[in-house]
């Protein structure tokens, strides 16, 4: 949960009728002056690996029909999603890193804000979704195909896509409905909503309430729901007769667990912790984890974890690159 009260007179309240800021300046890690060229370094290359990474993870999916089911669609839609959410957040930090601080003008901020927050609400129905999905397959195997049918799956992602949409658009409007009147000094990697929303002339209580809210809801909620069918899931697997069969649930499953708790675990621990809880610093790096580091790590997880993708990969690359060179 991310507080912030400024109290004011009712006659100043009253003059700030409009934003007097026009651009903020985004702060990044200027702290560390030192380490500007080294961060800008790393960050280019989990970008690029990041961009590439779920690229073919698109790709493969899409040409190779032995993919098109629940499980992999789910994927390549994830990986839609994470590549969007890099696209969105890395190129205005790397400016940021090779010029220690730099300015976005409230318009393009308020822009990147709307699409993080689409990005990130899609994301978490998604893996709440892939989460059903693994839960279906694993616990009720004979069902699976009634339960996953292409007309739930279609469902599923249209929720995921409108929620995005819907929250995004709410979240945004209010947040930039605000009067800024100074400064405009974001300390922070990006124009998230808490920390723009440290900059406003205004008493954002009402809002918080609803970002808190909705922070249980979206994120806590279902974060729990998918610990509680995973638990459900092992215990599932852990009557499977076949060493084998298991081995292979548990791959599927620890994956999949893996990007959801790094993803849901940081977020929760940036939207649900009072402000003062956590220094603007760790503040920056908990963003990294589910902003970067989690669109980083799923085509890595998912791929090599996933004998099909790597079949699929190997096929894919035999028929368009070794095959018309020989």
């Amino acid at each position: 949960m991310f507080i912030k009260t400024r109290q004011g007179s009712t006659e100043e309240m009253k003059r700030q009728n409009q934003s007097s800021v026009i651009e903020f300046i985004l702060l990044g890690f200027s702290n560390f002056p030192q380490l500007q060229q080294q961060l800008f370094a790393v960050f280019l290359v989990i970008y690029l690996v990041t961009l590439v990474g779920n690229a073919i993870i698109i790709v493969i999916i899409s040409l190779d029909q032995r993919l098109h089911v629940p499980m992999y669609l789910f994927l390549q839609n994830l990986s839609v999603v994470d590549l969007s959410f890099s696209a969105v957040i890395m190129p205005e930090m790397l400016v940021v890193f090779s010029t220690e601080k730099t300015a976005i003008s409230f318009v393009g901020c308020f822009t990147q804000m709307y699409f993080i927050l689409f990005f990130g609400e899609t994301e978490c129905f998604l893996l709440g979704a892939m989460a059903y999905d693994r839960f279906s397959a694993i616990c009720y195997p004979l069902n699976y195909q009634m339960t996953i049918n292409k007309r739930v799956f279609m469902k599923l992602v249209m929720f995921s896509w409108v929620s995005g949409i819907m929250v995004a658009t709410v979240s945004t409007s209010w947040v930039s409905s605000f009067p800024f009147c100074g400064p405009n000094e974001i300390n922070h990697i990006s124009c998230e909503a808490p920390a723009v929303l440290e900059l406003a002339c205004a008493d954002t209580f009402f809002f918080e309430i609803y970002a808190f809210t909705g922070t249980v809801l979206i994120i806590l909620f279902p974060f729990l729901l998918i610990l509680l069918s995973y638990l459900r899931v092992v215990l599932t697997i852990l009557k499977m007769p076949s060493t084998t069969g298991r081995q292979k649930a548990f791959s599927t499953c620890v994956s999949h667990l893996t990007s959801v708790t790094l993803f849901y675990g940081t977020a929760s621990m940036t939207y649900l912790q009072p402000k003062s809880a956590y220094s603007p610093e760790t503040k920056k790096l908990m963003s990294l984890s589910y902003s970067l580091l989690t669109p980083l790590l799923n085509p890595l997880i998912y791929s090599l974890r996933n004998s099909e993708m790597k079949r699929a990969l190997m096929k894919l690359w035999r028929r368009k690159v070794v095959l018309p060179t020989v």
